[in-house]
């Protein structure tokens, strides 16, 4: 557990897990769809936002370089940065 989630509700700190279980998410859809990589960020990120999230960001990458993957690349990384109630969370999911 992050030191970050010490500056949560316990409420808030249930809500937490939203951010992996996008990654996760977003992580699986990619892998049935690679080439509409922008179109799921985008879902994924309004899917949180209407949760009550203000999200950074939320992307796939190669974990290698963190740059943008292609359908080839075995080794990728959902990354997600997003702010619940005051505190900003960070998360990543290796796939």
């Amino acid at each position: 557990m992050s030191s970050r989630n010490a500056y949560l509700s316990d409420g808030d700190r249930a809500k937490a897990t939203e951010l992996v279980n996008a990654l996760r998410d977003l992580s699986q859809r990619f892998r049935s769809s690679p080439a509409r990589l922008p179109e799921l960020e985008t879902q994924a990120v309004n899917e949180l936002n209407v949760k009550g999230w203000a999200v950074d960001y939320l992307t796939i990458r190669r974990r290698s370089d963190l740059l943008a993957p292609n359908a080839a690349d075995q080794s990728l990384v959902a990354l997600g940065a997003a702010k619940l109630a005051n505190t900003r969370l960070i998360d990543n999911v290796e796939f």
